[in-house]
This record gives structure tokens, C-alpha cells and sequence, in this order.
């Protein structure tokens, strides 16, 4: 793990195993993953930006698991899940999906799937 990766979890240390697992799953995923460290999030890079974690509260704090992060991604479609805990739709066809992760074991299969298909998408713009 990079030094900057390890400083963005210092306000949140208890959330950096929910990080590692969802980092390790995803560049077992794509492996040609790029990963660039900024202020507010961690974004992971093949073509362009297809996902991202952060500590966006997207739930009301009663609701919010302790610890937590915030995964982020992008498709070219709405997802209906229980799961998605916000969707925006920031331009035509282009739907950003936000998942609160409290546990390693929700870094599953589903929503793996849903990241390995941001990444093949993003891969496929121009």
C-alpha cells in the first residue's frame, strides 16, 4: 500500500480493511487498474475514472455502519438494488451509482460486478 493511500484513512483508520479487501478485489478484477490518491477520495483508473471509495455520507448517520466507505461507480444505466444507497444521473446516460460498504463480506460478487462493468465501459469510451 502506498503512503498516500495510508494517509487518507488517519481520520478513519477503523475503515482502511473495508479499503484494502475492496482494492485487492478490484485489481484482481482488472488488473490494469491505475490508482491516484486525492483530498476527498481514492479513485481507481483504467481509460478513465470507473470507480471510486470516499467517506461520502450517503445515509443518515443513525443509518450509516461504524466504520464505513463509500464506494463509487459509473454505468450507463440505472441500477435497482437495495443496495445502491444513492444514483445520480450527472448527464445523459451516464449513471453514478454510491454503495456504503460496513463490512469486508460486502465486497462480494454483486457488487464486483457492477465495478468490473464500470471499468470494461470506461474502458470503451473515447
Amino acid at each position: 500500500m502506498m503512503l498516500d493511500e495510508m494517509l487518507f484513512f488517519d481520520r478513519h483508520p477503523a475503515a482502511l480493511p473495508l479499503y484494502e479487501r475492496l482494492k485487492c478485489s478490484i485489481l484482481a478484477e482488472v488488473p490494469d487498474t491505475r490508482i491516484e490518491v486525492r483530498k476527498t477520495q481514492i479513485s481507481f483508473f483504467t481509460k478513465h475514472m470507473f470507480a471510486a471509495v470516499s467517506f461520502t455520507p450517503v445515509r443518515k448517520a443513525k443509518e450509516r455502519p461504524d466504520p464505513f466507505l463509500t464506494a463509487t461507480f459509473g454505468l450507463r444505466y440505472r441500477v435497482t438494488s437495495p443496495r445502491i444507497d444513492a444514483a445520480a444521473e450527472p448527464y445523459p446516460g451516464r449513471w453514478t451509482h454510491h454503495v456504503m460498504i460496513g463490512t469486508t463480506e460486502e465486497v462480494d460478487t454483486e457488487l464486483m460486478g457492477w465495478i468490473r462493468e464500470a471499468a470494461v465501459s470506461s474502458s470503451a469510451k473515447r
